[in-house]
């Protein structure tokens, strides 16, 4: 069962880059001065990024520990 914790913890790395990923797109958002509009709009674009990122984070994370579990 190495491979579960493995596999998890790969989810769980990927998603925790997706969600750098969107802290950095929003902070560059917030500092390019846009109108409420526009910046709106491209955070609206970085929230289902958001919500994968933090979807595969827990699955890799439920996957390490079900791993860790049957090891």
């Amino acid at each position: 069962m190495e491979v579960l914790i493995w596999i998890g913890t790969g989810l769980a790395a990927l998603g925790l880059v997706a969600i750098v990923y969107c802290i950095v797109a929003a902070i560059s958002a917030k500092r390019a001065n846009l109108s409420d509009d526009e910046l709106r709009a491209r955070l609206q674009r970085v929230v289902p990024i958001n919500m994968g990122a933090v979807l595969a984070s827990a699955l890799g994370l439920m996957t390490v520990v079900i791993g860790v579990f049957l090891t």
